[in-house]
């Protein structure tokens, strides 16, 4: 993997920055996409020898200029990780238009965007692997998130399908599906739930951004060369 391009949206921060160090270790040369976390991509880059760049993901404009950027500096672009993602809890009574549209504009649309700007390319090229990042409750549903689990199960669809269409072209496409990892999307439980959710997980802890960036990168390597339309789901048997 050595040298190939590897472009992470909403790679400022937790999973995202994690799967960038893990692809840098092996010695790609790692795009790290942020909307608003400037300083935090920026010394990502810094500290992996990367490239920072911005791009709203659910802006189909944006992710396209940021795509064309990508392949300007770098003349190629070997594996793209949807990663970027937004969550809410709210009763589905409580649910506004906006809180619909905002949720699916990021989840489902992003991930469109940006494959739909690189495909392309990969399809010139014969090769290329895609990784999004879905949830558990985009497997079986979380009550007070029918939004967040909606979006989910969306990018699982939209994996399984692609898989089977993009195959013949020699492009992989697979999904990861975290359980309950220590992310800031998750800094608003508390340590009673915390402690509550390590006792309803078989293998008794909370998943980590690396756990979760070492399925990522398995999925993008010349070791999962002949998996695709696949849901890899790193939870502690939470799930099963």
């Amino acid at each position: 993997m050595k040298g190939e391009v590897v472009l992470i949206t909403g790679g400022s921060r937790g999973i995202g920055a994690a799967a960038a160090r893990r692809f840098a270790e092996d010695g790609c040369r790692v795009v790290i996409n942020y909307c608003r976390s400037r300083e935090q991509a920026e010394a990502l880059a810094r500290e992996l020898g990367g490239w920072a760049v911005q791009a709203d993901v659910s802006d189909p404009v944006q992710v396209q200029g940021m795509i064309d950027n990508v392949l300007d500096k770098f003349c190629q672009l070997d594996i793209l990780v949807c990663n970027a993602g937004v969550a809410q809890q709210k009763l589905f009574g409580d649910l506004t238009d906006a809180d619909w549209r905002g949720i699916f504009g990021v989840n489902v649309d992003g991930v469109f965007h940006a494959i739909r700007a690189a495909l392309p390319h990969f399809i010139h090229r014969k090769q290329g692997r895609i990784v999004t990042v879905s949830s558990m409750w985009g497997q079986v549903g979380g009550s007070c998130e029918v939004a967040y689990s909606a979006s989910k199960a969306a990018v699982i669809g939209l994996t399984k399908a692609l898989a089977k269409e993009l195959g013949p072209s020699g492009i992989t496409v697979n999904c990861v599906a975290p359980g309950v990892i220590d992310t800031d999307m998750n800094c608003n439980l508390d340590e009673q739930a915390l402690q509550a959710l390590r006792e309803e997980t078989p293998l008794g802890d909370i998943g980590t951004p690396e756990d979760v960036a070492a399925c990522i990168h398995f999925l993008a390597s010349p070791a999962a060369r002949f998996i695709t339309g696949q849901v890899l789901a790193p939870n502690g048997g939470l799930v099963v």
